[in-house]
């Protein structure tokens, strides 16, 4: 039989047992890295599911076809998409910092990134209008800073010393530039030995897998200059547009900014390390409005430079695309120095863009101001205002994210080394702008 306090004691005995579950139900449901494989799992079929509702949305995908298979058979409302992105964002920001390791809060930073984003475009189909600058921030997570045209003013002043000759600076530098354009029959030659030549000098630095592989094709009737289409399996198309004339200077640009070390190395670098490698299926997709392409376009349009730096570019250019091309080499470093003084006008697109979308500029005075400031011929000025209709403020990923990009790049050092490994994490890591950033 038992003593007087048994009662006591069992009581006892059956309230620690009580806390020590209650523990255990609360270890289990306290959020955490699984949490965010699951969100990873819904935003991966969020994304694709918008993509139905918005061709062109989906920039990549190489996950399970059945996920793709499920959202082209039944896609959620705009609505319904608008609420499940506000649930997995809200779902995010309540795993707590202190459960995960350095690298999954990071990771957890750009979900987040890609969340908003998903909400902010998904408003957007919804109907709902944005700034231009609050747009591109709900988009890519960066608002540009938007300068008057006028302060571009004096760089058009110092190239027009570069061109002397009578009639408008834009006609001249466009008569100047159509001497320097690739033959259409020695396009496919030019293109593919600067492809060579960019993926050469990446490869000393980047490791490739031996299975990586792009095709190139040349297209018509798209409103950009070039394109990589992502297949996974570390293999891209590469799509050349010549709706019109390729300029020589372009070959090298687009070799590596669609190439290496751009897109193609960033998607073959995502795909190995972090959706193999660590089974984060958020980048198994590709939603094209997001910061991911901020940091996909400033690292393409950067790699330009890490690739061929100084007079590399043109050193090359002179010695084996001109050639090539059928093109007088003793001429390439006048349009090397041209092509250099115009890089300082990049960001008048911004302005431009924002003009004409908010309806403060009319279509005939937008081609104007991009063929003015531009340097271009009105034909294409027209093709660029084309490409602004379509994406808005994804401008701002090549000029805006290029600097930011360098900026961080150049921040670990002078040498070659230190810049290409600082390359090499930007597009290897689930890096934000926010980090290109600090």
């Amino acid at each position: 039989m038992g003593t007087p306090d048994m009662p006591i004691r069992r009581a006892a005995a059956l309230a620690t047992l009580a806390v020590t579950l209650m523990a255990g139900v609360s270890a289990l449901a306290a959020p955490g890295p699984k949490d965010l494989d699951r969100i990873a799992t819904d935003f991966v079929h969020l994304t694709l599911e918008a993509g139905e509702r918005e061709p062109g949305y989906v920039d990549a995908y190489y996950g399970p076809k059945a996920w793709a298979d499920a959202a082209k058979a039944s896609p959620r409302t705009v609505p319904a998409l608008k609420a499940e992105a506000a649930r997995l964002s809200a779902a995010t920001r309540a795993v707590p910092d202190t459960a995960l390791s350095p690298d999954e809060r990071r990771r957890k930073a750009f979900l987040l990134g890609q969340l908003k984003a998903a909400e902010t475009r998904l408003a957007m189909l919804d109907g709902k209008k944005f700034s231009f600058q609050d747009e591109a921030e709900g988009l890519f997570g960066v608002r540009p800073p938007l300068k008057p045209l006028e302060a571009y003013d004096p760089i058009l002043a110092r190239i027009d010393k570069l061109v002397p000759g009578e009639g408008e600076l834009a006609g001249r530098i466009d008569a100047f530039q159509a001497r320097y354009t690739i033959p259409a029959d020695r396009l496919e030659p030019v293109m593919q030995a600067a492809i060579a030549a960019c993926k050469a000098r990446t490869a000393v630095h980047i490791p490739l897998p031996k299975a990586e592989r792009f095709d190139l094709a040349f297209v018509t009737g798209k409103p950009w200059s070039g394109y990589n289409w992502y297949k996974g399996g570390a293999h891209s198309l590469i799509e050349i547009n010549t709706d019109l004339p390729v300029p020589i200077s372009r070959a090298v640009d687009l070799g590596c900014h669609e190439g290496y070390p751009g897109h193609h190395v960033l998607n073959v670098q995502l795909e190995d390390r972090l959706t193999k490698a660590r089974g984060w299926v958020e980048f198994s997709v590709y939603p094209l409005f997001s910061p991911q392409s901020l940091i996909a376009e400033g690292s393409a349009n950067y790699g330009i430079r890490l690739a061929f730096p100084g007079a590399e570019k043109v050193k090359f250019e002179r010695e084996k695309l001109y050639p090539l091309a059928g093109l007088d080499p003793a001429t390439a470093d006048a349009y090397d120095a041209l092509m250099a003084a115009k890089a300082d006008l990049g960001s008048s697109e911004n302005t431009i863009a924002d003009a004409y979308l908010s309806g403060k500029m009319d279509k005939p005075t937008a081609v104007a101001a991009l063929a003015k400031y531009g340097l271009s011929s009105v034909a294409r000025a027209e093709k660029r205002l084309s490409f602004i209709e379509t994406y808005r403020s994804y401008v701002i990923n090549y000029n805006l994210g290029q600097d930011m990009v360098r900026a961080h790049v150049e921040r670990a050092g002078a040498s070659q080394d230190a810049r290409w490994k600082a390359m090499e994490a930007v597009i290897s890591e689930p890096t934000t702008p926010a980090d290109l950033a600090r």
